[in-house]
Order: C-alpha cells, then structure tokens, then sequence
C-alpha cells in the first residue's frame, strides 16, 4: 500500500476531530457544542479567586490506614460488650445485612467479641473524645479533633472499598480526591507538583495499593499524583544520568518541546501539551525536590517530637514530617497510604504494631502544624475503607482474636482546616454494629447515599466535606467525559455543616 495512503487510514477518530478543532473548525465547533465543547468546565468565582466560596482550607494531608482499621478498639468504646463477651450477635442487629464470606459460614457463628484495650475520655462533655489506650499520644491532641463515629460505605471488600472512598466509584476508572483538588485548586507552588503520595514502611503490607487511587481517570494527567519515594530518588528518575549536566537537560528539554509541538499542531491531541507540562515539572523538580528532602534546618526538637521512627526514610514518621514541609510549601494535596490494618486475625499484636507506627507521628503532625501557624489553614484527615466487626472472626479469647470488614459504620476523624475541635459527632448502637441515634437505638432502616440522614456521614458526605472546606462546591467541580458531566460524589453528596467551625 502507498505509504501516505496507509498513513491517512491510520489517523485516529480522536486526531481527526483534534484538527478539525484547529482553525475555522473551532468556532463552528463552539457554535455547535457551545460550552461542551470547552475543555475545562470548571466554573469559578471571581471574589473567591476561582473559587465556588470563601476556603477554610488551602491544603489537606489525608492519613489513609489502608485496610480498615478496627474503630471498636481503637474510638467507639462499647461497655456493654464486657458483659455479652461470646454470646452470639441478635439477629435483630443484624436485621439481615450483608456479611463477609468469611465469616458468614463460620462453625461458631458470630460471637461478639469485646475489645481488650481499656479507653479513657479525654474531658468530661457529652460530646467528647473516647480514645483507646493504643494511642496514648494522640490522645493528647483529642481536644484537636473532630471524631466521626458514623461513616458508612456499601463497599464490603477491600479493592471495591478502597477504590470507592478514593475516586467515588466502586468501579475502576473515576478520577481520584486527590487529581479533583488538583483540578479544581490548582497549584501554590509552581515547583513542586500539586498532589503528592506516600507510602509508608508496616509489618503487614497484606494489601495491594494500585496506581490508580491516585490516579486522574479521565481528567489531565497534570493531576496525577507524583509518588514520593523512601529509596534512591525521591521521584524516579530525578537525577541525571551519569555525565548529563543540568544544562544539557535543559536543551534535550527544548528540543522534545519543539518536537511535541509540532506533533500537536499536527494531531490535536491535548495530552501532548499534557506532556509538555509534566516534562517542564520533572525539571524544576531535579531542585525542589533535593531541598525538600534535606532536613538539617529542622530543629532537634522537631525531630524528637516526632520520634525515633522520624530518622529512617519511609517511616510514617518520617512521611508525615515530609507531609508538614510539602504544605508549608505550597502544596495543595498531601496523602500517606498506611497498609496492614486488616486484622481478620491477630488483631491485638497486628493493631498494636501499627499504632506503635502512627500514634506519635499523628500527634506530631497536629502539634507541629498548630506551632508553625498552619493548622488553620491545612485540613488532616484520618481513616480508612471500611471498620472491622463487633464479633470474632478466628480465636475467640480476651488475647487473640481477629474482625471482619464492617461497612456499615466506622469511624474517621479531621483535624484543622476549618472543622470543629474536640468534638464527636453521630452515634452507633450499644454493639457497635449499626449507625444509631443519640439515644443508641439503631436507625431502621440504616441511612443510606441516596437520602441523607442527620448525624451519619457516608463516603460521600467526607469527601463533599472536605471540598467545601478547600473552597469548592462538589456539586459543581465537574469535568465533561463520555456525553456526561461526572464529579468526584456522583449524584450523591452531603456537605456535613455540624463538622465546620
């Protein structure tokens, strides 16, 4: 076949409306499609800076225990179980609800199982803060935090759970919190990217984390979250290689640049601009991002108040530290993936390890951010996919004993950025096992996304939340893909007003 005939068969439906799109084929493209045909539907506000209404907010560190860390022994203390230790869950709890594999055909049924761990109250309100005795130094930052006892989720499995309170779908695919505030925030800092991810060093990494729950979906790839790294460089790729100087970077830099020029001029195509963009932040980078991770102007003090873990690379100590200096720079969206919280057995030595991990470093993060005059403004959130059960899953002793995955409510907590400080908010019933209403009594039937229920906080409701706190309207982030508008909390979402100050 004639090679330019061969070529012209090849070109794609994608590049063809890309040069269409150039020239006259724009305003009659616009004319047709009107606003659709935009590529950026964000709408925005010009007293508010772009924003849908004034922030509380500029950044959030989310602190994500991947797995589902179990609330009953860590912030829903339940007295009663002291008393029912091994008894069988009623069915009228139950009322039906949906359960694991794992443990709906276990021999000894499901026997409640009460937490071995002693808590304490941090003041004397009716609304205030039970902690567990797994975390005595967060504990000294409970009149900091606003504690969710309510949330809930549909998800009942790890990768569906995971992926839904990251991208608002159960489904692969969705852009991620973190590339929706990229998208709709921007960027403080022109050097360092706008969404930055770590994962933090545990001693029960069971659960896989994919790319994609930092990932952008269908939106520009500028958005990505950028991994941090606790290995070699700090982002792949970030030095030169061996007899490369900076200055020849930056000429194969300009170079490339003109050559995807001129393939967008010749194509279309806005992901080759996409590219250009990410090649420029690599470079900036290869500065940045040394002086970032050089800590000698961090004070002893700091360091102590963070703990030992704080001098070894890729600790969640270290990570949070690393999280404190991204926002003091700048950076709009910080997240430490945590792994190892699914405790279906050996939950006290498992939970025990992992609070060993984070319990020092969330109290440091929270005091170090208050010190520096940046609580305020940066919003911490703390949480996972899903909770773990009020009955036993395995050994059933006071010693040694495992829970299942519980969806139906578990506990989050916020810090900073705008939101209320030493308060609890909703309720769950004397088990622990259904979202409840002031009294105790289990709400029936459970509230679910669709009609929201005052006092409970669905997946939706957190992430509604927290992008009314950094300034925008969930309702209206939108981006235009496949024929329909999609936002991060589809066409559900409830901004929780009772959390903000």
């Amino acid at each position: 076949m004639n090679p330019i005939r061969e070529h012209e068969l090849m070109t794609t439906r994608r590049q063809l409306f890309g040069r269409g799109a150039l020239g006259v084929g724009t305003a009659a493209l616009a004319n047709l499609f009107g606003d659709s045909a935009r590529a950026d539907q964000r709408p925005t506000a010009k007293e508010h800076g772009g924003l849908h209404h004034a922030p509380k907010a500029k950044s959030v560190i989310y602190l994500f225990m991947s797995g589902g860390p179990s609330q009953l022994d860590l912030w829903d203390y339940k007295p009663l179980l002291e008393k029912k230790f091994s008894e069988q869950l009623p069915a009228e709890i139950r009322d039906g609800q949906r359960i694991t594999g794992m443990t709906a055909n276990q021999q000894n049924g499901l026997p409640l199982c009460p937490s071995k761990y002693k808590f304490r109250k941090v003041d004397n309100q009716s609304d205030g803060v039970w902690v567990s005795e797994l975390l005595p130094h967060t504990a000294t930052v409970a009149n900091e935090l606003c504690v969710v006892r309510s949330t809930f989720t549909e998800a009942i499995n790890h990768d569906p759970a995971i992926t839904y309170i990251q991208t608002g779908s159960q489904v692969p695919g969705r852009p991620s919190l973190g590339a929706w505030l990229s998208y709709g925030l921007g960027t403080m800092n022109e050097n360092l990217p706008h969404y930055v991810v770590m994962h933090a060093r545990t001693n029960f990494a069971e659960q896989s984390l994919f790319n994609r729950l930092w990932g952008t979906g269908f939106l520009p790839s500028e958005h990505q979250g950028i991994l941090m790294r606790s290995q070699g460089d700090p982002v792949l790729y970030l030095s030169n290689p061996e007899g490369i100087s900076h200055q020849d970077r930056r000429k194969q830099l300009d170079a490339l640049t003109a050559l995807n020029q001129s393939q967008h001029q010749r194509f279309g195509h806005p992901e080759v601009l996409e590219r250009i963009k990410q090649h420029e932040m690599a470079y900036r980078m290869q500065t940045s991002v040394p002086e970032l991770m050089d800590w000698s102007d961090e004070s002893a003090e700091t360091l102590n108040l963070y703990g030992e873990d704080v001098n070894t690379p890729g600790t969640f100590a270290a990570c949070c530290l690393n999280a404190r200096r991204l926002v003091e720079r700048g950076v709009r969206n910080v997240q430490i993936f945590h792994r190892g919280w699914d405790a279906h057995g050996r939950l006290p030595t498992e939970h025990e390890s992992q609070c060993k991990d984070i319990d020092q470093a969330c109290a440091a993060l929270i005091k170090d951010l208050r010190r520096r005059g940046l609580l305020d403004e940066t919003l911490v959130v703390w949480g996972g996919e899903f909770g773990r059960t009020v009955y036993c899953q395995g050994n059933l002793t006071r010693e040694d004993y495992g829970r299942d995955h519980h969806p139906r409510c578990f506990t989050t907590w916020m810090a900073g950025g705008g939101v209320r400080s030493g308060i609890t908010y909703g309720h769950t019933d004397d088990y622990g096992y259904n979202i409840a209403d002031s009294d105790g009594v289990p709400l029936y039937p459970q509230p679910s996304k669709e009609k929201w229920t005052p006092g409970t906080m669905h997946i939706h409701d957190l992430n509604a939340t927290i992008l009314h706190l950094l300034g925008i309207d969930h309702r209206k982030l939108t981006s235009r893909y496949q024929g329909r508008d999609f936002r991060l909390t589809d066409i559900d979402g409830h901004v929780l007003h009772d959390l903000i100050a």
